[in-house]
């Protein structure tokens, strides 16, 4: 299917939270109806296990075995949401990337020219200053391209399994 209309390429945020994969159904039920190329990253927080050495709350070691858990955990949820797209007939094209999670996605909307971010639903802030320090926050602030936050998974689930 070629994409029509206004929307030819969409990004899924993933995260590895349940909200994440809400969003990416969302996303997955909007590619098929559009026809628009999927696109699914998820970035490896690389700055903050460099932090948590610099304050010796880890030592190398212990950020290489992090480091391997959440490319295991990144992996996981790549091959989970292509395996949801490929159930419902639509491509994704899925990868794992290291560094501020933020720019990285920010990266990939201007590298893949995307038309539409797609993200779960963001976190309630506590306060002024998380806004600054979430990175979901972020990418939904800084994005050069519209930004769609998925709400109400019921919904969402009813819609899918209409596919």
């Amino acid at each position: 299917m070629t994409a029509n209309g206004p929307m030819k390429r969409i990004l899924l945020y993933v995260d590895g939270s349940e909200q994440c994969i809400t969003a990416a159904q969302y996303g997955i039920a909007l590619a098929h109806h559009t026809g628009a190329e999927l696109f699914a990253v998820y970035v490896i927080n690389a700055s903050v296990l460099d932090e948590l050495v610099r304050a010796r709350i880890f030592i190398k070691m212990e950020e290489m075995d992090y480091l391997q858990d959440l490319e295991q955990d990144g992996k996981r949820y790549l091959h989970y949401i292509a395996g949801l797209a490929r159930e419902k007939q639509v491509q994704v094209s899925t990868e794992l990337v290291k560094g501020v999670v933020n720019k990285e996605v920010i990266k990939k909307v201007e590298e893949l020219e995307v038309d539409l971010l797609i993200m779960g639903e963001l976190e309630p802030v506590l306060s002024r200053s998380d806004t600054f320090h979430d990175e979901a926050e972020l990418i939904f602030r800084k994005a050069t391209c519209s930004v769609l936050v998925v709400k109400d998974a019921n919904h969402v689930e009813s819609l899918f399994a209409t596919l």
